[in-house]
């Protein structure tokens, strides 16, 4: 069983469809890079599939979440940051995406941080159909800020130079100003984490996968008992770059 494979220009973690009739779950990928970040740019081209990626543990560090979404992920990608408290995000903003909630504490609001949605083709079968494209995450002390490209619209000093300027992109997708958020003291240490989380802490919960989506059995004994199900959910990288000034 191979989940995980590169060529010379992509990179592939995958979900486990060929054991059927497992007695539990479903074996997946969770990739964690071995540095830490305090700052930095980090541009990601990417092809992504149908794939149910849900929040991981949180730490008193914080946690950014780039690309996030449930199931075939039709309403787009959330971009979301969880804290701990004294970080919210009521304030003036300049984004094209739309905010969910302004208080970041993780525990607030049902554990959902505060987030930014973007629209359906920012992710699921909409992003894939048009070929994938680039997010680009900076992180920096004025704030945290998302851009998503699409493959048609990536600016050329992504795609040409080895210096990007975030300051010719136009306005991002997510705004995370920090205005009323310190961020450099919320946001310590930060590693980059590819996932795909199968039955997650949303997708897998009996009140949105049983009750809203009116799915059969649970969550977890559908995955363990449907392998084929599971194809499309993938994650094809063509390239991971980090910025950082010396």
């Amino acid at each position: 069983m191979n989940l995980t494979y590169a060529s010379d220009s992509t990179a592939v973690i995958k979900v486990d469809t060929d054991t059927q009739n497992q007695t539990s779950g479903r074996k997946s990928v969770r990739v964690t890079s071995t540095n830490t970040y305090n700052d930095g740019l980090f541009i990601s081209m990417l092809f992504t599939r149908h794939i149910d990626v849900q929040h991981g543990q949180h730490f008193e560090n914080g946690e950014i979440d780039v690309m996030e979404s449930n199931n075939k992920g039709t309403h787009g990608n959330d971009m979301t940051l969880h804290t701990t408290s004294g970080c919210k995000m009521n304030a003036k903003r300049k984004e094209t995406g739309t905010a969910q909630y302004s208080n970041c504490l993780n525990t607030a609001n049902d554990n959902s941080g505060c987030s930014v949605k973007g629209k359906s083709a920012t992710y699921g079968e909409t992003f894939n159909n048009n070929g994938g494209g680039v997010y680009a995450m900076e992180l920096r002390d004025a704030g945290v800020r998302v851009w998503m490209f699409s493959r048609d619209n990536i600016p050329s000093d992504i795609s040409n130079s080895s210096s990007p300027d975030p300051s010719t992109w136009g306005e991002a997708l997510a705004d995370f100003p920090s205005t009323h958020c310190d961020i450099s003291s919320h946001f310590r240490n930060q590693s980059i984490i590819a996932n795909i989380d199968v039955c997650g802490d949303l997708a897998g919960a009996a009140s949105y996968y049983t009750d809203l989506n009116e799915c059969a059995d649970t969550c977890t004994q559908f995955a363990a008992e449907n392998g084929a199900n599971f194809t499309t959910a993938y994650w094809v990288f063509n390239s991971f770059k980090i910025y950082q000034t010396p």
